[in-house]
């Protein structure tokens, strides 16, 4: 059963930082492509950023430029998301999404991820 979990959500003040982590069990990260997007009630799902396990390759949404960083440890299975000088607009649900077997990702097709994880609610509040 192949699944993902995310973790390191909560409450952080305007101008805090947060790394997300998001853990693959069932399969290893050795070839595949992991995402992030975030959800809000009543906007629509939003692409972060995405990165190729096989080589490193790395995808951001132009304008989530420069705040946000994702990077792998595939000994752990994990990708990370670190997120800087947060701010009440990023308040949401953020999901990790992978697909196997790929040797590219991208972020314009959400449904072409095969597993996502439940969700970190992360809460920016003064």
């Amino acid at each position: 059963q192949y699944e993902l979990g995310e973790s390191g959500g909560g409450f952080v003040q305007p101008g805090g930082s947060l790394r997300l982590s998001c853990t693959a069990s069932g399969f290893t990260l050795s070839d595949a492509a992991i995402a992030w997007f975030r959800s809000t009630p009543g906007k629509e799902r939003e692409g972060i950023s995405c990165i190729s396990s096989s080589n490193e390759d790395t995808y951001y949404e132009p304008n989530m430029k420069g705040r946000f960083t994702i990077s792998i440890d595939k000994t752990k299975s994990t990708v990370y998301l670190q997120i800087n000088s947060l701010q009440p607009e990023d308040t949401a649900v953020y999901y990790c999404a992978a697909t196997r077997r790929a040797s590219k990702c991208y972020l314009a097709a959400a449904n072409w991820y095969q597993y996502w994880g439940q969700g970190t609610q992360v809460t920016v509040a003064s």
